[in-house]
């Protein structure tokens, strides 16, 4: 059986230590570490003095403890808060902003945690909220890609879309269509062949349905 002061000794042996391969510069006030591991994260130089954070020397595990539980978790729910504040976010908009600012995954997965148990962040309300802003403005099919661009699953893109009324859904769809016509001064009864075939590819890449165009385009 070993002593105390023994036992002591062994477990400082024992703690895990990180080596720092490299500190960069960041921002103006802000480094980049750089573990052996791999591992990277951003501090603030107050705090790389305050935790003796230095190129080539190891960070003991209490003070990676620490800088992993204390100080990034809080500040990354700060700046998750900051940025809904100013606008709303899909998760994977509010992920890629943590990223940028340098947050371990594991971090960025705690800081959405904490947004998303008080509602702060929710991609439903945020494609409803989408859908209903721009229901007058874009086709079906160019409001599912640009939700599905910011992160939107696809089964709650589509969810929200079988709870408006089809008639209603296409009725704005070939009102569009029919002020983007005005917008082009296309008149149907003068335009030639190639003129025709020009607007239908400018109308099926807005996302309409070369039924829905046609539909229109048959009562003017």
């Amino acid at each position: 059986m070993c002593d105390a002061q023994t036992a002591d000794f062994i477990g400082m042996e024992e703690q895990q230590v990180r080596l720092v391969t490299q500190i960069e510069q960041f921002s103006h006030t802000r480094s980049r570490i750089y573990l052996e591991d791999g591992e990277t994260f951003v501090l603030y130089r107050s705090e790389l003095r305050r935790y003796h954070v230095n190129e080539r020397e190891e960070i003991p595990e209490e003070e990676y403890q620490s800088i992993m539980t204390e100080v990034l978790p809080k500040r990354a729910k700060l700046r998750a808060l900051h940025l809904l504040k100013e606008r709303d976010y899909t998760q994977r908009q509010l992920t890629d902003k943590l990223r940028q600012q340098g947050y371990p995954e594991p971090i960025i997965e705690e800081a959405l945690s904490y947004v998303g148990d008080y509602h702060y962040i929710d991609d439903e309300r945020y494609a409803r909220d989408f859908i209903m802003s721009q229901l007058e403005k874009k086709s079906r099919r160019r409001m599912e890609e640009d939700l599905f661009r910011k992160g939107i699953d696809k089964e709650i893109v589509s969810e929200i879309f079988r709870e408006i009324d089809p008639e209603a859904l296409q009725q704005a769809g070939q009102d569009q269509i029919r002020r983007l016509l005005e917008k082009k001064k296309y008149d149907p009864e003068k335009a030639e062949y190639a003129e025709r075939q020009k607007m239908m590819a400018f109308l099926c890449r807005k996302g309409y349905s070369q039924e829905m165009i046609g539909a229109v385009l048959r009562n003017i």
